[in-house]
């Protein structure tokens, strides 16, 4: 066996040839290049956006820290401990939170958390209600902490909720185990949040756009100028299914009138995005 490193059977050889077919391989270097990858692989139908967007928000989460995301102070729902059991629950009704900060003779004095659901107890019996025999432990972290460091941490502890205190121990915001996975799985409603209309058609450089199969076929056309008639198909996805003739799946595409259709997302039953561009020009 020859342990020369300098021969070419050696580990340094090896190594060397390991970073020569490296930097020819064409594979991501660094966090950038490998974003432009899944991008350009999710445009291909090779992950759904859904997929993509959680991969990027998991890359994400580690280059943030709390105060990046946390909701600030003068924003926090806060409930006085001297505070009565009517006043309380109409705080309650009124934010339609769960979880409750509570605080002492000021903001910076945190007794605990109230959860909502502890003054279930107290309807028809408010005689005796004190608010500090059911508040539960809060759990005060720094400004500075990373996002996938608390993660973790919510996930050890079971908490749900953190105050975000400063240099100085004062209350600088509140963060939720919502706010973080927001980070990773994008916007989460529920039932007290504004419904917003979802964004149906999205541009892309170079003119194409990647478009919902729900989009209505109105709003396509308002958006990139074609004529296509809606009379018996509302939406876009309708529209092109019938012309493929049967389920398209990922993959396929088809041209109609001055467009170009690509399918980039599809299951066993639906299509339910394509890619979208100018009609290629026939020689």
């Amino acid at each position: 066996m020859n342990d020369d490193p300098g021969s070419t059977g050696g580990p340094a050889h090896r190594s060397w040839w390991d970073r020569l077919g490296h930097m020819f391989s064409g594979e991501p270097r660094n966090r950038e290049e490998l974003v432009e990858e899944l991008r350009a692989a999710q445009a291909n139908g090779l992950l759904s956006k859904d997929t993509l967007t959680m991969v990027e928000g998991a890359l994400k989460v580690t280059e943030l820290s709390v105060d990046d995301v946390m909701v600030p102070r003068a924003q926090i729902v806060m409930i006085s401990a001297d505070s009565p059991l009517n006043d309380i629950l109409a705080a309650v009704v009124e934010s339609g939170h769960s979880r409750f900060p509570v605080h002492g003779e000021d903001k910076d004095e945190i007794l605990g958390i109230l959860l909502a659901k502890d003054l279930l107890k107290y309807f028809g019996d408010g005689e005796h209600f004190d608010i500090r025999a059911i508040l539960r432990p809060a759990v005060l972290i720094p400004e500075s902490m990373r996002l996938n460091v608390l993660l973790a941490e919510f996930r050890l502890t079971r908490n749900h909720m953190a105050l975000v205190v400063d240099e100085y121990g004062g209350v600088a915001g509140l963060i939720t185990i919502e706010d973080v996975l927001e980070q990773i799985v994008g916007e989460i409603d529920d039932e007290h949040d504004d419904e917003e209309e979802p964004t149906l058609m999205h541009a892309q450089p170079g003119g194409d756009w990647l478009v919902s199969a729900l989009t209505p076929i109105a709003d396509f056309n308002e958006q990139t100028g074609s004529t296509y008639s809606d009379e018996e198909f509302d939406t876009i996805g309708g529209m092109v299914t019938s012309e493929f003739g049967h389920l398209p799946e990922v993959g396929e595409e088809i041209a109609i009138g001055d467009f170009l259709f690509h399918v980039t997302e599809a299951d066993d039953r639906r299509v339910q995005q394509f890619r979208v561009g100018p009609r290629p020009v026939q020689d």
